[in-house]
């Protein structure tokens, strides 16, 4: 793919970060203040043997700014990965938006994306069974943007006053500090058992979107419904959409835990390797726009933030395209040091009354103001606008501007009035000006109580394979948990989502699903609340099924980027491999050598060929494919080393794409591939095309029953 040229508005961010840059080739080494340094190897002591002496200011200073180079890390979403890019807009949606960012199009929108997982730590693995973290900052000519959302549609709870009910149930429970980064665990089934509106996210953490391929190949929501404001004052009710180009992609579980072994940065090497590469990820941007007057023609609340509308009620437009295409300078900087704020907005777009999205307002500039060490964050270079910044808040900690000027008020004379104020006709934001006439309350609106229809639209809009994934999930989670009536309560609410979906879960967990359950179902009521009017009513069928939900129907256009393990050992034939690798190189796969031992190996036309890996220091889970070209000295060493045996009978057994040529069928035929006549991605002296074709589907999922039960 080649390199974007830069355009000059996606180059303001470039240009601002630039001045922030330190370059330390040929430099000399000094302390902070500019002394010079002669030794940083050895403290200052009395005498060779002596004690270190206090009056050391160089090693205070080293050691000082090490014990204090972390910063306390996110609450939820510690552990991300983020890239620079921009944003293009295809077309005006004027009409609906004033925002610049909407109008006009011959902007190139500077952006930074951070992807995250949200339960684990730090330190966790990027496969983990999460929501994953999907926010982006658009640094436009009226201020900053920041859309933060998730890879699925809907989140766990309605109201941000549950938000740290939620994370201190699924977090490591408090007496143990485990799991990390796990959710099958007592505590976390507890609460979603008696917080029915956290089923429908719940499904699809159970669903193959909690353990994508790769962050360029999940989607991307808003999960909020926000507003659009035109010229006109004019208010439209909006939801955002990241459509991955190369389509939407997972692993399955077996394949995630050894991932998280063979390289729990899997998703993080993924990003950064792409973009290296040139192979730059892109996604458009689709909203699904309903008119201020069609509030409330749905069976449910827009302003629920656990609903979704279905793209086969309000079809998606897409509007717009974002490239990543530079990897950070420094992660720490950067990627650590960024900060997302759902309250940072511009004209043309403004809030609803949904009371999560009200909470975030709150808590994400809260958070924010601990976790960077006070109100100026905003002036660290990554989060600083491209747009210049003028107001009479001053000081603080961090402060790095130096304010000029004897006031810091409003209004004055002293300054000339300055920094004055804007009309809504130079560009200046308005609050859209929603009528309010109501009591001051502390309830949940009934229009929200409905828990159960859209889960079971979800699972029911599911192909077969995405649905025995979900009966996998949950067996596997809620045989995690030590309490049977924590198990036996889930599997009767599980049964008000799909009766079949629950019976085989406790199949696998050897228990019958009770008649009954402790009442209230719903039990995340208040102490003096209408009971009965706090509880989901039975599910209701307002739409069939949603194909849209469905990764089956996924773009499967592309194999750019696919890893395809190359199996070899010396004597391989160049002719077959050749042959191959063009074909898939010109697809834009990466081919990977396998070899018995590291270095290089000869094919049979007596030439050196880098390997990538030995066969100990890597594993099938981390490739999409695997070719076996032909050569009889290279089968035969192959067919004597078991891991190159394993290596493809767990990719046969997860569904993958693997091709061989000439004697290649002859390693083939000792594994279980042997069992597949009729496989379509099973490709056996078949030409490269057929093999792009079949790695383009990402699995062959009619062999999953073949296959469950091989075990490697």
């Amino acid at each position: 793919m080649a390199k974007d040229k830069n355009h000059p508005h996606e180059l303001k961010k470039l240009e601002d970060l630039k001045a922030s840059h330190k370059n330390m080739e040929g430099t000399i080494m000094t302390t902070n203040q500019g002394l010079k340094v002669n030794d940083t190897n050895n403290s200052l002591k009395s005498g060779e043997r002596g004690s270190t002496l206090l009056e050391d200011f160089l090693l205070r200073e080293k050691i000082t700014n090490f014990d204090h180079e972390r910063i306390p890390e996110r609450i939820v979403h510690a552990r991300g990965s983020g890239a620079h890019g921009y944003f293009e807009l295809y077309e005006s949606i004027e009409q609906f938006s004033k925002a610049g960012i909407f109008t006009d199009v011959k902007r190139k929108t500077p952006v930074f994306v951070r992807f995250s997982t949200v339960a684990g730590a730090k330190g966790s693995t990027d496969l983990a069974r999460d929501v994953r973290g999907f926010a982006v900052k658009f640094y436009t000519e009226e201020g900053t943007w920041d859309l933060v959302g998730n890879n699925m549609p809907i989140f766990f709870i309605q109201d941000a006053m549950k938000f740290p009910d939620l994370i201190h149930a699924v977090k490591p429970e408090p007496n143990k500090e485990i799991p990390q980064a796990a959710s099958a665990h007592d505590t976390f089934y507890d609460f979603v058992s008696r917080t029915t509106e956290t089923l429908h996210n719940q499904i699809w953490v159970m669903s193959d979107r909690a353990i994508p391929r790769s962050y360029r190949m999940m989607e991307g929501f808003g999960i909020h419904t926000f507003r659009l404001i035109n010229e006109k004052g004019e208010s439209h009710f909006v939801k955002f959409h990241w459509k991955p180009k190369l389509g939407v992609h997972s692993v399955t579980w077996d394949e995630a835990v050894k991932i998280s072994g063979a390289d729990s940065d899997f998703h993080r090497r993924d990003l950064w390797d792409a973009i290296e590469s040139g192979e730059y990820p892109e996604w458009e941007l689709g909203v699904q726009i309903v008119p201020q007057e069609d509030e409330f023609k749905f069976e449910f609340d827009l302003l629920d933030p656990t609903k979704l509308i279905p793209e086969e009620m309000v079809p998606v437009q897409i509007i717009g395209k974002m490239t990543l295409n530079r990897n950070p300078e420094n992660f720490f900087a950067e990627t650590e040091q960024v900060a997302f704020l759902p309250g940072h907005i511009v004209p043309g777009i403004d809030f609803t009354n949904d009371p999560l999205l009200q909470g975030r307002l709150f808590s994400y500039r809260d958070t924010q103001l601990s976790r960077l060490g006070g109100p100026n964050f905003h002036q660290i270079p990554i989060n600083r606008p491209v747009v210049e910044t003028h107001n009479n808040q001053r000081d603080g900690k961090m402060q790095m501007d130096i304010p000029k000027g004897q006031t810091a008020y409003f209004p004055n004379s002293l300054s000339g009035g300055c920094p004055h104020l804007s009309k809504m006709s130079e560009g200046a934001f308005h609050s859209y000006e929603e009528r309010i006439d109501a009591k001051k309350i502390r309830t949940r609106s009934e229009s929200f109580n409905d828990h159960f229809s859209q889960p079971a639209l979800f699972y029911r809009s599911l192909s077969s394979w995405e649905q025995q994934h979900v009966v996998d999930a949950y067996t596997f989670e809620l045989g995690k948990c030590n309490h049977q009536h924590i198990q036996e309560r889930m599997l009767w609410v599980v049964s008000q989502i799909d009766t079949d979906l629950a019976k085989q879960i406790a199949k696998g967990l050897g228990l019958e699903i009770p008649k009954s359950i402790k009442q209230p179902i719903n039990q995340a009521i208040g102490a003096d609340a209408d009971v009965q009017n706090q509880q989901p009513p039975k599910k209701k069928n307002y739409l069939n099924t949603a194909p849209s939900l469905s990764q089956a129907n996924t773009k499967f256009e592309s194999i750019a980027t696919r890893q395809i393990a190359v199996l070899v050992a010396d004597g391989f034939s160049m002719k077959n491999f050749k042959k191959t690798k063009d074909v898939l190189e010109n697809k834009g796969a990466v081919i990977k050598l396998i070899a018995p031992h590291g270095g290089h190996v000869l094919c049979n036309e007596n030439m050196k060929h880098k390997v990538d890996a030995a066969i100990m220091t890597t594993e099938s889970v981390l490739f999409d494919a695997v070719y076996v070209p032909g050569g009889k000295k290279s089968i035969e060493v192959l067919k004597k080393e078991s891991k190159f045996v394993k290596f493809i009978n767990e990719a046969y057994k997860h569904c993958k794409a693997i091709a061989a040529n000439a004697e290649g069928e002859e390693l083939i035929k000792i594994t279980y591939v042997l069992q597949s006549k009729e496989d379509a991605a099973i490709l056996i002296n078949k030409t490269p095309k057929d093999f792009v074709n079949a790695i383009s589907r990402h699995r062959n999922w009619d062999r999953m029953e073949m296959v469950k039960n091989i075990s490697v």
